[in-house]
């Protein structure tokens, strides 16, 4: 096969990119993949209880983007559901982020009735307000309410999670970590909130599943492509399609800058002979313990078909390159997006060559939003 498009990952990105290409621009599309396995970090699998877990952490399909949805729902049907996150504190499970029912948790009824009417006849029902914000806040019971939250959901949480003290990181995360002024339980507020009914790995293989795409998994791209003097060279030859790149774009160039810094989870997975190991699909620990989340599997995929039930837990760390450890958040302070500045300047001495994804654009994004940029960007490509 004469290749028009070469795309490097296939995760949401790749994988969107490469189906849109072959199907709306019939365009003849390799996808190399360095793991063994496609779908990225979305990648699940029966483990050897039979229980479908997420290989790299809990993932979520939340959305209120149509077009996304109507897209991934070809390749897939949805087990749809409200995600729901506790965390512990003491000796409670308060729902976070923090809402109206958890203030009536924390305090007693007739404080709660009084903070309650506060927070809404200063923020509106429904809203959404940063923890930042809330502690700017005049009135000294709208920022005990901060004070709480700040100290038993937000603080050693985001010091496991980023390794930084919370007022070094970025608004952008921060930003992430509201009250919420109503009684929705829910994590999200998206119209949409599913998984792939029978696991994320199935959509993608459905998604790749095309004439025009071939997977080549187990393939560093190193070992096929090389840039020299303004140009691609792919298995030796000079190549005149198009290239998107999802991986990692200091490690496509060598680290020659040094290397951009990521956060990076261990996982540690247990398995027990109990119906429920928490009642609840994730429980974070704000306060204590090393780790940041218990995920149980069952009650995220709705399975209930198998014995027992299996859990995760996940230890953050600063990402090194080692072997075996895999970038997963970017740390977005001003000195580090210089330095991804200096590697996407590389880039533009090639003509056609696209950086899609985290990796690649150094940045966050949501699987709906990451499918947005892929079909936005097979929009721009003739």
């Amino acid at each position: 096969m004469m290749y028009d498009c070469i795309i490097v990952g296939a995760g949401i990105a790749g994988a969107t990119a490469a189906r849109r290409l072959a199907e709306e621009k019939n365009k003849k599309v390799l996808v190399i993949e360095r793991r063994n396995h496609v779908g990225g970090n979305c990648y699940d699998r029966p483990d050897e209880h039979g229980i479908l877990i997420h290989e790299y952490g809990p993932h979520i399909f939340h959305t209120d983007d149509e077009g996304v949805r109507e897209f991934l729902s070809r390749f897939t049907k949805w087990y749809d559901f409200g995600h729901e996150v506790v965390a512990k504190v003491g000796d409670q499970l308060i729902p976070v982020p923090f809402n109206l029912n958890t203030l009536h948790m924390v305090y007693d009824s007739e404080k709660a009735d009084r903070l309650e009417q506060k927070l809404i006849a200063e923020y509106g029902e429904g809203s959404r307000v940063p923890i930042m914000q809330l502690q700017k806040n005049p009135d000294p019971d709208v920022r005990e309410i901060a004070d709480y939250v700040y100290k038993n959901v937000f603080l050693y949480y985001t010091m496991k999670q980023w390794g930084q003290k919370p007022e070094e990181i970025s608004p952008e995360v921060t930003g992430r970590v509201p009250v919420v002024i109503s009684g929705d339980n829910r994590y999200f507020k998206d119209k949409y909130q599913s998984v792939p009914l029978q696991g994320f790995t199935p959509m993608f293989e459905e998604m790749l599943k095309h004439p025009n795409i071939e997977v080549r998994t187990n393939t560093d791209c190193r070992t096929l492509l090389q840039f020299e003097d303004g140009k691609i060279y792919f298995e030796g030859e000079e190549f005149g399609g198009t290239l998107i790149y999802t991986g990692a774009i200091d490690e496509l160039f060598e680290c020659r800058f040094g290397r951009l810094p990521y956060r990076s989870l261990e996982f540690k997975f247990e398995h027990y002979d109990q119906d429920s190991f928490q009642g609840h699909s994730v429980v974070n620990y704000t306060v204590s313990e090393d780790y940041t989340r218990i995920t149980e599997f069952k009650f995220l995929t709705g399975q209930k078909d198998t014995d027992g039930t299996t859990i995760v837990k996940e230890y953050p760390f600063a990402y090194t390159g080692a072997e075996g450890e895999i970038p997963y958040y970017a740390i977005l302070e001003e000195k580090n997006e210089q330095l991804y500045e200096k590697y996407r300047s590389l880039t533009e001495q090639y003509s056609n060559f696209h950086l899609l994804g985290r990796l690649a654009e150094y940045k966050y994004y949501n699987i709906d939003a990451m499918c947005r940029r892929a079909m936005d960007l097979v929009g721009e490509i003739k």
